[in-house]
């Protein structure tokens, strides 16, 4: 598979992540790119242009996506670096 032909696993549903809260041991939720979340355009952003400002370096070369994890009991949130 060529660079530009990387997946990531989270978004296109081939596997699931699963995590415990460390704050109150609730299961957190994937809730999709990091960098959707950056305006209310950044959603529709080519993904690897958005990976230059994600906040991560070297996520494009990596090809890591950052995935939001949020647990909806306590509100605490982390970033999960996927690898497509």
């Amino acid at each position: 598979m060529s660079d530009s032909m990387t997946v990531c696993p989270l978004c296109n549903g081939f596997s699931e992540e699963i995590s415990q809260c460390p704050n109150c041991s609730s299961m957190m939720e994937d809730k999709g790119r990091f960098t959707d979340y950056f305006d209310d355009y950044s959603a529709y952003m080519d993904i690897d242009v958005m990976k230059l400002f994600d906040g991560m370096p070297n996520s494009l070369e990596k090809h890591q996506c950052l995935h939001l994890l949020y647990c909806s009991r306590c509100g605490h949130e982390h970033i999960l670096a996927a690898h497509d």
